[in-house]
């Protein structure tokens, strides 16, 4: 696919996906969505490629939907709105992804927030600007992302965050929980970077399946169902060829291999 809303660069392992409309603050549109669904989906097949992060070219991250594009096409033709295959499954995606880190570097608005808050770390710029304004428009947010504040942040601040619309800084939106760390500006990238290493390192079956467990099991109200699924995730790992490579680099006092490991296996 030939990308016009973004930009891909692959180093060390790790796909930097880069939201490129500076122009317009890198808004969401249909094109933008699409693309990332099909770079991320790229990325989950590509053995080369161990973990991913998503940041904003120019000053901003993503200020929300393009009026013009998303909601300008909504109110002139109704099947637009019907017509969205990224957005219905881009939570699933996300969860069933290699490790994603967000590096929020500014702007981050609306759909701009919402599609991160299923990634597995969350690092803004201290002095970014994030808002889930839909109330302001007369909407409710999306993406499952009441469940993902709530989560994040508990009742109260969710409760403030949606039906106020109110805008924080990256700053703030650490400390209540929305994102995982703020840092200095020219932190941002090399952070979010060395996180995703840190998570991509590690064996790749494993980490799809600890991300599966998160999604089903954090809102499991069921203690046996969460081990159930814990012990047959845990028997799958057992037979993996990366989890036989980490026995033999411990007992023989090595460095494991796991990628050479998956492509043996």
């Amino acid at each position: 696919m030939s990308y016009e809303t973004i930009l891909t660069e692959s180093a060390d392992g790790l796909l930097t996906i880069t939201l490129n409309r500076p122009d317009r603050l890198n808004a969401w549109t249909y094109r933008m969505g699409a693309e990332l669904g099909d770079a991320i989906a790229a990325a989950n097949d590509d053995d080369a490629i161990e973990a991913i992060v998503v940041t904003g070219a120019g000053r901003g991250f993503c200020a929300g939907a393009d009026i013009q594009d998303v909601f300008d096409a909504q109110q002139k033709d109704d099947s637009a709105s019907a017509d969205r295959p990224i957005m219905r499954s881009w939570v699933e995606l996300v969860r069933d992804s290699k490790p994603m880190v967000a590096a929020v570097n500014g702007a981050c608005i609306g759909v701009g927030l919402t599609q991160v808050l299923p990634m597995d770390y969350l690092i803004a710029a201290k002095d970014a600007k994030l808002s889930l304004r839909f109330i302001k428009m007369g909407l409710v947010p999306e993406l499952a992302s009441s469940q993902y504040v709530t989560l994040r942040c508990g009742f109260g601040q969710a409760n403030e965050l949606m039906l106020t619309g109110k805008t924080v800084s990256g700053e703030e939106a650490a400390r209540i929980g929305l994102v995982d760390r703020a840092v200095d500006a020219e932190e941002l990238l090399p952070a979010a970077r060395a996180m995703a290493k840190a998570m991509g390192d590690n064996p790749q079956a494993a980490l799809r399946a600890v991300k599966q467990l998160i999604s089903v099991n954090a809102t499991e109200s069921d203690i046996a169902q969460v081990q159930k699924r814990e012990l047959e995730a845990l028997q799958k790992c057992y037979a993996s060829a990366e989890h036989k490579e980490a026995i033999d680099a411990f007992l023989n006092k090595r460095e494991p291999d796991f990628r050479k490991a998956r492509q043996a296996g």
